[in-house]
């Protein structure tokens, strides 16, 4: 399997992106979150391939080889939406699938609630829909004490100090310390220290927190998920209750839940496998072999 790297512009910044797979191929899109890059997908990208997809995976705004853009408000949650509205049109797709996990997931969500003629399906992996994440952050105490780094990350320079102290310990103890022991090799921790050290990088993915407090998103009053969506769900996540899932999916109008009770948050890592498996399903219309659980 051969990777293409790319420099896209869109949105009014350039975007590198990695793609495979065959140029008349099913396109799906896969969004990383924080603190990953687009490697975060690595094994995912060669089962979809192996599929017959088209893959394209940004790193997105901020992150890795991206274009950093200095302003909190440049990473408002409409503005990352734009950027891949941006990247499909510059390769001309007049709709995708997009998969996203953790932040890529609430860009995700966010793409379909606003512009779901974009989209031919969701897939969704350990993060609720926005209205339910906002019912939880104001009114559950588990949710609130397990935010606790969203609240952390609003303070200047000190969250960037921290992250990157002692070669990077706290970066490298987000990914470790909430996964199972052998999920992130020493390899792979090299890769997103290099991606980390890229000039005005962990300042630019923190600030997708700073601007998410500081300009919510506008949502619809009834935000609901007209495309099929698919939502997995590791129920050993550090960071976020699986109490949101289920009640993510009364938003959703087709849509199937998976819940895999030894995983993470890191559930495309832990359970690579059974993720492709579902994924790939999900994306060629195997209803019959999806669970709903």
């Amino acid at each position: 399997m051969e990777l293409e790297p790319t420099y896209i512009p869109t949105n009014g910044i350039t975007l590198h992106v990695m793609q495979a797979g065959p140029k008349s191929g099913v396109p799906v899109m896969l969004l990383h979150g924080f603190p990953e890059f687009w490697y975060g997908w690595k094994n995912q990208i060669p089962a979809l391939v192996e599929a017959g997809c088209r893959v394209i995976v940004p790193d997105q705004r901020g992150y890795n080889l991206s274009d950093k853009p200095k302003g909190v408000k440049n990473y408002r949650v409409d503005e990352l939406v734009k950027d891949l509205l941006g990247l499909m049109d510059a390769l001309d797709y007049e709709k995708v699938n997009l998969v996203g996990h953790d932040w890529g997931a609430v860009v995700a969500w966010t793409l379909a609630i606003l512009h779901p003629q974009r989209l031919h399906r969701l897939g969704i992996m350990n993060v609720p829909h926005p209205a339910v994440m906002r019912r939880f952050l104001t009114h559950d105490l588990e949710q609130i004490r397990r935010s606790w780094h969203i609240f952390f990350f609003q303070l200047p320079w000190l969250p960037e100090r921290f992250m990157s102290a002692n070669g990077w310990r706290g970066a490298v103890s987000a990914l470790r310390g909430s996964s199972k022991i052998h999920t992130f090799t020493n390899e792979d921790i090299a890769r997103y220290k290099e991606a980390w050290s890229q000039p005005g990088a962990m300042t630019s993915m923190i600030n997708w927190y700073r601007a998410v407090i500081r300009h919510m998103p506008k949502l619809p009053k009834e935000p609901r998920v007209r495309v099929p969506t698919l939502m997995m769900w590791g129920m050993k996540d550090f960071a976020l209750t699986h109490r949101m899932a289920r009640p993510s999916m009364d938003y959703v109008e087709e849509g199937n839940l998976i819940l895999f009770p030894e995983a993470t948050h890191w559930v495309q890592h832990d359970e690579a496998e059974a993720v492709n498996h579902y994924l790939v399903d999900f994306i060629f219309d195997k209803a019959s072999q999806i669970p709903i659980r």
